[in-house]
């Protein structure tokens, strides 16, 4: 019995050591939480519903030709939706794997103190127990007398109620690491599904961006039904072009009137991507359907994907940062009066109307946006308020048309 005793006292002494100990760490590891999963799949719940939304406006555009530049506009928005969602669950995966790792951090830790603290505490025991020190029946036996007897009951009765409370704190916190296991255990397995989850949307993707370049294709190769579309790309390729020049000819009576310089030296780019491969060159070019030509406004850099950095080929300002039904995702900076260059058909942008960039700064990603057939960059400069061939700076290309 008296063993019995020291041992449970022993145990229960050990566990609330690991009690405080687990608390600590707990509130060390709140890195991640299942609140920041929760909210992410909230947002997932959003793009899904938009995802719905987007696949009933091209079931209505399917077979509208005179519509074609509104469907592939769609069609961007449906992969760059599907783009979200995928972002969407590669950060559930890695909040899933932080959680995941902090919970096994956490179980490792009070199980190592509880073993640390316990083993300590017998070694005190059995030091005591040689030395012949105090024990619960050695208080009762050496009584001098019956009312001493009594008080010292009532001593060893509080001593039994603390006991009985870290036994029962010992029981919640078995209950608790009991929790966290089945929490771990709900964790990989949302986890898991969260990463099938994962292939299917890329497999949609792949799908989605299939479907976009089979459009353009189809346009291309049948001019004549879509000479509509192709009028209104032109259109609006000169507008575009015309309000570049006016902005960036107001941008530097700005910087004139603050006393800046607004002017830019011939030259000083560099590439925009880490590709050389022009896949189409600037001015006349032929589309590859017969007896058609195109002027084409500057050059295409093939050799990229969907994850390419386009960098500033030169250090200015940003003055266009937005999307266009022929340009998709573009951004245009300007490097003085009358000169600037145009980034287009990026599946991203990372940069806004107004933010001053260095030579080399990441403008966005790659991508196939508006009418490309293809991930490209579509690269145009302008100087003196006239479009130039971009390969007159951009040495060491490849010829690939």
């Amino acid at each position: 019995m008296q063993n019995r005793t020291r041992r449970c006292l022993a145990i229960a002494l050990a566990l609330l050591c690991t009690i405080s100990l687990l608390s600590a760490n707990a509130t060390m590891a709140a890195g991640v939480t299942q609140a920041d999963i929760d909210e992410l799949k909230d947002d997932a719940s959003s793009l899904s519903q938009q995802q719905k939304e987007l696949e009933a406006q091209l079931e209505d555009l399917k077979d509208d030709k005179s519509r074609a530049l509104e469907h592939k506009s769609v069609l961007d928005q449906q992969i760059a939706n599907t783009s979200a969602r995928i972002s969407n669950v590669e950060a559930q995966i890695a909040n899933y794997d932080a959680l995941i790792t902090q919970t096994e951090q956490e179980l490792a830790q009070a199980e190592e103190q509880e073993a640390e603290q316990y083993e300590l505490f017998c070694s005190r025991v059995r030091r005591m127990e040689k030395q012949g020190e105090v024990s619960y029946w050695s208080v009762l036996f050496n009584a001098t007398s019956f009312t001493d007897l009594l008080s010292r009951l009532d001593i060893i009765n509080e001593i039994m109620d603390a006991d009985q409370r870290v036994i029962d704190d010992l029981q919640a916190l078995q209950e608790e690491i009991r929790d966290k296991k089945a929490s771990l255990e709900d964790s990989r397995a949302a986890s898991e599904e969260a990463r099938s989850q994962l292939v299917s949307q890329k497999e949609e993707l792949n799908t989605q961006r299939a479907a976009a370049d089979a459009l353009v294709k189809e346009i291309q190769a049948n001019e004549s039904e879509y000479q509509s579309t192709l009028d209104a790309l032109a259109a609006e390729e000169e507008a575009v072009q015309e309000e570049i020049v006016r902005l960036s000819r107001e941008l530097a009576a700005q910087q004139a009137a603050q006393g800046l310089p607004s002017g830019s030296a011939a030259g000083g780019y560099i590439w925009p991507v880490s590709s050389r491969r022009i896949t189409s060159r600037f001015g006349n070019r032929n589309t590859g359907i017969a007896g058609a030509s195109t002027n084409h406004t500057g050059v295409d850099i093939g050799g990229v994907g969907y994850t390419t950095p386009v960098q500033a080929a030169k250090a200015g300002t940003v003055i266009v940062s937005q999307q266009s039904s022929g340009y998709g995702n573009y951004v245009v900076v300007s490097h003085g009066s009358g000169n600037t260059t145009l980034y287009a058909h990026m599946s991203s942008r990372s940069v806004s109307g107004g933010d001053y960039v260095n030579q080399g700064d990441v403008l966005g990603i790659t991508g196939s946006t508006g009418i490309s057939s293809g991930p490209h960059l579509h690269f145009e400069i302008t100087e003196n308020g006239q479009r130039i061939d971009p390969l007159t700076y951009l040495t060491g290309y490849i010829q690939a048309w």
